[in-house]
């Protein structure tokens, strides 16, 4: 009678038979039959993307009163995550792009302009200056300027860029020159967007 026996050596299996006969017994071959281990995989790493949020109003949700002209006029919170290895800067504009052509032919305002951050900058507080250097808006101030719709509900986008270099750009530029400056070293951005309606 064909009988089977597994033993467990060196992290494998091995099958043994033995040939079980009246009388002497008849020694027979050994068969191995390794089960290799199954190898654990892991899931390649991601690089998670660079995030600009904010405290104080959701994506694409409405700004507080408190942080635009009807209001203490002062500036948000901001949160930056995940800045990329290799960021020497980092650059942040505000601009509403729903102006009405009456007032401003290229339809824009800008309402805050900011580079040579600190890499390591992961928090713009409430209502304070951001350790960078500023430049000026359309309201013609080195400032955070807030919302101030004339007509209906604007939008206000936030872009934050990380940046392979500082930049050599004077204090007090426009964000036309800080966007021909920054181009060539942007290594990735982000965009946050609130809305403001003077009216609700």
């Amino acid at each position: 009678m064909l009988s089977f026996h597994y033993a467990l050596v060196g992290g494998g299996y091995f099958l043994f038979t033995n040939n079980i006969q009246e009388g002497p017994p008849t020694p027979t071959a050994t068969l191995p039959l390794v089960i290799e281990p199954k190898a654990i995989s892991t899931p390649e790493q991601q690089t998670m993307p660079l995030t600009i949020t904010s405290s104080a109003f959701k994506p694409n949700g409405m700004i507080l009163a408190r942080f635009t002209c009807d209001g203490k006029n002062i500036s948000p919170e901001l949160i930056f995550n995940n800045i990329p290895t290799g960021t020497q800067s980092l650059a942040l504009t505000m601009e509403d792009p729903d102006v009405p052509r009456t007032v401003r032919a290229d339809g824009m305002w800008n309402h805050w302009i900011v580079w040579n951050m600190p890499p390591t900058t992961t928090r713009l507080e409430e209502g304070k200056v951001p350790p960078g250097i500023l430049g000026t808006n359309t309201g013609g101030k080195t400032a955070y300027g807030g919302p101030c719709p004339p007509d209906r509900e604007h939008r206000y986008i936030f872009t934050l860029y990380a940046l392979d270099a500082s930049l050599t750009l004077a204090k007090g530029g426009a964000k036309e020159e800080l966007l021909r400056a920054l181009t060539p070293h942007i290594i990735e951005q982000a965009q946050l967007v609130g809305r403001y309606d003077r009216s609700r």
